[in-house]
Parts: structure tokens; sequence; C-alpha cells
């Protein structure tokens, strides 16, 4: 009988204790959070971070709140950030054709600013730079994950690189930060609830004839919201929403005619726009998983809630979320992916996340509502909004959270 091959034996799977699936803003926050913390942590991402098709680091800005601030300051990111960054002294709303608006100012709150506006990509650069030289970080990028299985005793799965290479490892806990679509998320047994909102964000800077003095404004007109926020170097970041065929119309237009259209909605308190940055466009959704835990699995950011921009929560809330976890999984003292353990950090963040996902979610629809005295009421409610100290100090605390422990690092505290 001819000689039987001997082939050579499989290697036993790399074990890791937390598996970072997304290396997007949120997810990379997570891992860099856990650098140092004897944690074994391996982060999976598809595309590279300095890719123009990165969906995460695009020309959106994101506005952070202090708290979101003092979490960057402990992941050690923010001096890269603040030359950047510019400071939100004041917000004003208003109710476009009505009488209703309010305005807050940040000194009279007695804080320096409301909140900090950074481009995503900045952000995005200034993260993985820090991941590149954390300790106790492995990352795979450009790659992805095949043949997830998750049972009580931990997730296999296999890290596919772009050039075919094949790596089974395993991990005690997996973390979904693979965004609203999480395949994590589906191979948990975790369902999503998704509300679409009808509307298509068009996302661009501008440049307008004047410097502007650190207001965001948020103006609510029929067709949708209009965020303008305050940049670096004086432009401004918007977000304009739209029903997706007038969304369509107006990507089709010239940096011109866009531009004047926008210029017709928003009005003229930033002066005249005359340039436009690259236009950026995302359908807006109400994406809510019905569990954040599982089974090894916990899901953090837009594969725990994606929201509506309407009130620049989404990240801040995503961020809270990395944060908190980073701190229950840095305090473990055994399995970081024991029931008990993934269970206090959802009870931990229950009350916030639901509080965020109402207070947007009930803003969409208050402004979007054509019922007759509606209106009229949400005037009323901003006017009294505008005369009401308590409120406005109330407001002035959100970036803390709607409820429920602040994580330590929102705090200015280092991890245990």
């Amino acid at each position: 009988m001819p000689d039987r091959v001997k082939r050579p034996a499989q290697r036993p799977p790399r074990e890791f204790d937390v598996a970072v699936i997304g290396g997007g803003l949120v997810g990379a926050s997570l891992a860099l959070g856990l650098s140092g913390t004897g944690v074994r942590v391996l982060l999976v991402e598809s595309v590279a971070p300095d890719s123009a098709a990165q969906p995460s680091f695009d020309e959106r800005t994101t506005a952070l709140g202090n708290a979101s601030r003092r979490i960057f300051q402990g992941l050690g990111v923010w001096d890269a950030l603040e030359p950047e960054a510019a400071q939100i002294r004041a917000i004003h709303v208003s109710d476009a054709g009505r009488f209703g608006c309010a305005r807050l100012v940040a000194r009279e709150q007695g804080i320096e600013a409301f909140g900090y506006v950074i481009p995503n990509r900045l952000i995005g650069r200034a993260l993985w730079r820090g991941l590149s030289c954390a300790r106790g970080i492995e990352l795979r990028v450009p790659a992805r994950i095949e043949g997830l299985a998750i049972t009580a005793g931990g997730a296999g799965f296999t890290v596919v690189t772009d050039s075919g290479s094949r790596e089974p490892l395993v991990a005690k806990l997996v973390v979904a930060a693979d965004g609203a679509h999480s395949l994590v998320r589906i191979a948990a047994g975790i369902e999503a609830g998704v509300e679409d909102y009808g509307q298509v964000a068009i996302a661009a800077a501008v440049l307008s004839d004047r410097p502007h003095d650190g207001t965001a404004y948020e103006r609510f007109t029929p067709s949708g919201p209009v965020a303008v926020l305050p940049l670096h170097g004086g432009g401004y970041g918007t977000v304009w929403a739209n029903a997706p065929r007038r969304a369509t119309e107006l990507l089709a237009l010239s940096d011109e005619d866009y531009l004047g259209e926008l210029q017709k909605r928003f009005g003229w308190r930033v002066g005249r726009l005359v340039r436009l940055g690259r236009r950026a466009s995302y359908p807006l959704k109400l994406t809510r998983a019905t569990a954040t835990v599982a089974t090894r699995t916990v899901l953090i950011g837009n594969a725990a809630q994606a929201l509506h921009p309407i009130a620049g929560q989404g990240f801040n809330l995503g961020l809270r979320d990395a944060a908190l976890l980073a701190e229950v999984i840095a305090g473990a003292a055994g399995d970081v992916g024991a029931p008990q353990l993934l269970q206090r950090f959802s009870e931990a963040r229950a009350a916030d996340r639901g509080g965020v996902v109402r207070f947007t979610d009930s803003l969409v629809r208050l402004f979007a509502s054509r019922v007759p005295g509606v209106g009229l009421l949400r005037d009323l409610a901003l006017v009294l909004f505008d005369l009401s100290p308590p409120a406005k100090r109330a407001l002035a605390r959100v970036s803390l959270g709607f409820g429920g422990p602040a994580p330590r690092l929102a705090r200015g505290l280092p991890l245990p």
C-alpha cells in the first residue's frame, strides 16, 4: 500500500479575551480604552482607516459634548484633536416661518463651551494613531470575520484578510461595533427594530462671507431640520435633511445652485454662503436592538442604536457605551464574558440609552408633525424654554447622559 501523506497538524486557534468587530469611531475608542489593562484585545476592521472608502471617517462632523471630551482626554487623543476643534459657545434653535426660538449661551451656564465640533476623519486618524502603538491590542485590518459561532464557552471565528489568509481565533467576549447593519448582532440572535424617517441627510462643509462666532444652529423647516455647526478655521459643517426625492435633486445640483438652495432654506444668520465642500448623503432611520447583550456578546454604538442626527447625540451615546464597557471589562476579576458581567453593563446603560432614544425620536416627530395646533404648542415650548434658566441648566448637563452611572472616563477619572 502506498504511504499515506502526512498532513501538518492544524494549529489550535489563538485566544483573546475581547474581540472588537468594527474599528469605526466607537469600536476604536473601546479598543484604545482597554490598552494597557492586561486584557488581550483583537480589533477587526474591514476597511483601512486611511481609505477614502472608510464610511466612519468621511466628510461628516461630530459635535462632542464635554463628557466625550473628557473620555478622549482619558484615551490620550484629545491633545491631537484640540487644535482642530471648534468650540460651541452658543446654541440657537428656531422653527422656520414661525415665532418659536431659543438660545443658550455657555458662559451663562458657567462653562467654556457646550461642546466641540471636529471632522470625523480627524477623530479617526487620532484614534488609529493611538492604536498603532497601544499595548495589548492586535489589529487585523483590512480584514473580516467568517463563521462566527457563539456558545456559552466563547466565540469562535475565522479572520480573513484581503490577501486571502485565514486565521482561526476564539474570544471570551465578542463586541459588536460593526454598525447599524451589524452581522455580529445577527449571529448573536439579537433582533433590531428599524423605523425609516423618510429622510436623507446631506452633509457638507461650507464657507460664508464672515467667520463664525461659535454658535451652533438647529433650524427646523417643513422639509426637515438643518444643522449648521462651527468648524475650526471659520467655516461650518452642515447637515440638511430632506425627503429622498428632494435629496436626490439637491445632490445633482452644481455647488453654486446647492448653496443657493441651502441659503434659502436656512436663511442669512451666518452671512452669505460662498463655498461648498464635498457632499455626502445617508438615509435617516432609527435602528434599535431589542437587547444590548447576549451570550458572550455586547452591542455598542450604532450596532445597539442608530439615531437621527437631529440632536447630535448618537456618537456621544455610543462613546459612553464604549467607555463604560471598557470600565466593566478592566475591573473584571475573572471571565470578561461572564453573564453577570454583561448584565451589569446592560443595566447600567439602559437609562441613558432609553432616554437619548426617546429624546431624539420625540424631537423628530414633534417638528415633523403637521397636526393642527402642534406648531403653536412647540413654539410656545421653545419660548418657555428660552425663559427658563433651570431648563437651560438641565440641557447643559446632558453630555453626562440621560440617566444611570456616568463612566469614569466621562468624569475625568482613570479606569479601575
